[in-house]
């Protein structure tokens, strides 16, 4: 492989030159032809559409340019064979590698790592059929009916919004798997139920518990160190009140462990099984490990997470395309630097036009801002230049009666990601004079993108709208494990590349360490700071 070097945006040639070069008016630019001719494959059936983003061919022969000098195809194909790119943590970064080989064998001590995510993906194959089937029960003999998932950030955020997104279109009947993503009836209930508990506030974890059924629910405690303490005193929690309130059930046959091979949980005979993952799976990127994969497999079944394993797969192998134009990814993270760094945008909104997406703008606040919201290089030294946005969102076209206000009025310049599929997952709808209530879900949907970008001439300073905002869209035919696994993909896919277009290292988050290592000296009483012993008593602790 080539040599890499790692320096930073301002150092490039093609960032300067793209500074000098006068952006074209949005508003002016935007036409019938740009839109049809401005789609990229993303995978998993889905488009990336960047017609209303203000970027003309001049501008994007130098993103081409900057794309080639940052050498970002050769830094993903570095991190794809094993290279230490996690520079803060001496640490692979391998969760590609959970969802497809790319023809490098990754090795540590011997140890194939890809074989070590397939051993673990098959295990929990067979463990979740078992669940499914009948033959693992719980310790009074009754059938799991429900899942906890215990766990706190990236084993919980992205879990959970898959989860979701996927509610609507998997179940237990189709879970079998079939040829084609596409629903073709109703689907009945999940196998499993799926709860989540994060919040280390007892209240969280609370209005899960307070209606489960307890003799026939299954716990799975996630932490990859084995000593998160939001999780464990979470697990505490539950084990308490199992035991007043359903004091029948031995928790060790109700809970399992997804943790890695190091940590003190593993193979403890507390738990009913172990499934394991490595340092370098980042919690945040963590979705398609075990960490994901058991509580999906439990709900819907194997099968169904091997297709979202497919999707993802299509699209990690798209970012390797050395053209950008044909790379969307690479497309998306380009622009979006320009944007922030050229044009000065600094938040960004998560817009997905489908109700199944409410907790993904949640997973990527997390996957973008613990990533790139750093202010250091790969080398430790302070960068002069904005690195990652401001992440915020919500479905439309709820966030149309919230937020959009100041999005098309507002002072503040925000780029806008919107997400859209041509059908919905279920099969409830409604005709109202002549249009579906998915048809006019998507007449909001396009009538956005065309009022933020084009705005509206108006002498009445109050209804007057200056246009020129710019957007993206991602859309598909419908939102299946295939689409959410490449919609998943493309997201971890473009933050990578930013962070190698901004020499951060988007694969360590100490910012969220000094934090804990306050609470822990409050808890251990070894607090001497008195700004934090009177904060603490403040707050009764």
């Amino acid at each position: 492989m080539p040599s890499i070097n790692f320096i930073n945006l301002d150092k490039t040639k093609a960032y300067r030159k793209l500074a000098e070069i006068d952006p074209p008016e949005l508003k002016k630019m935007l036409s019938e032809e740009r839109i049809r001719n401005c789609s990229i494959d993303a995978g998993g059936g889905l488009h990336f559409n960047y017609a209303a983003l203000p970027v003309d061919d001049d501008i994007l022969a130098v993103l081409g340019e900057l794309a080639e000098e940052q050498q970002l195809i050769l830094k993903y194909e570095a991190a794809l064979q094993g290279q230490r790119i996690n520079t803060g943590e001496d640490r692979m970064v391998l969760h590609h590698l959970t969802r497809g080989d790319h023809g490098w064998a990754v090795l540590e001590d011997g140890r194939d790592l890809r074989s070590f995510y397939t051993e673990q993906l098959e295990r929990i194959a067979v463990f979740s059929r078992n669940i499914q089937e009948g033959r693992i029960s719980g310790s009074t003999g009754k059938a799991f009916t429900d899942v906890v998932q215990i766990g706190i950030g990236g084993s919980d955020l992205g879990p959970r919004a898959l989860y979701l997104a996927l509610e609507g279109c998997c179940s237990g009947s189709s879970a079998g798997g079939s040829e084609s993503s596409e629903p073709s009836a109703k689907p009945s209930a999940p196998y499993l139920r799926a709860h989540f508990i994060s919040n280390v506030d007892p209240d969280d974890a609370a209005a899960v518990l307070e209606n489960l059924p307890l003799e026939s629910t299954l716990f799975i405690l996630v932490s990859k160190s084995g000593t998160t303490q939001e999780t464990l005193t979470n697990r505490q929690l539950v084990r308490q009140y199992l035991k007043k309130h359903a004091p029948e059930v031995d928790p060790a046959r109700h809970m399992i462990a997804v943790t890695s091979q190091s940590s003190p949980l593993a193979g403890s005979d507390a738990f009913l099984e172990s499934f394991y993952i490595d340092d370098y799976i980042g919690g945040r990127y963590s979705s398609t490990s075990a960490v994901g994969a058991v509580i999906l497999s439990l709900c819907f079944g194997y099968r169904e997470f091997a297709e979202l394993l497919r999707g993802a797969h299509e699209a990690d192998i798209l970012a390797r395309n050395p053209d950008f134009m044909n790379n969307a990814a690479l497309m998306d993270a380009l622009i979006g630097v320009y944007l922030a760094n050229v044009l000065n945008f600094r938040v960004s909104a998560v817009l997905p036009y489908s109700q199944a997406l409410v907790r993904f703008p949640a997973h990527l606040q997390q996957l973008d801002m613990e990533s790139n919201g750093k202010q250091v290089n790969r080398s430790g030294e302070p960068v002069s230049y904005p690195t990652g946005p401001v992440i915020f969102g919500e479905p439309g076209t709820n966030g149309q009666h919230s937020f959009y206000q100041l999005l098309h009025q507002g002072t503040e310049k925000v780029l806008l990601q919107f997400i859209g599929f041509l059908r919905n997952q279920r099969f409830l709808d409604s005709e109202m004079e002549g249009y579906t209530s998915r048809q006019k879900l998507n007449a909001n949907l396009a009538a956005q993108i065309v009022a933020f970008a084009r705005g509206k001439d108006d002498p009445n300073g109050n209804r007057n709208f200056p246009g020129s905002r710019p957007s993206s869209l991602l859309y598909g035919e419908s939102l299946t494990p295939l689409s959410m696994g490449a919609l998943l993909a493309h997201y971890e896919n473009k933050v990578m590349f930013q962070g190698f277009l901004w020499n951060i290292n988007s694969f360590d988050q100490e910012g969220v360490q000094l934090g804990k290592k306050l609470a822990n000296q409050i808890l251990s009483g070894s607090a001497d700071d008195p700004l934090l012993r009177t904060y603490a008593n403040l707050l009764g602790v």
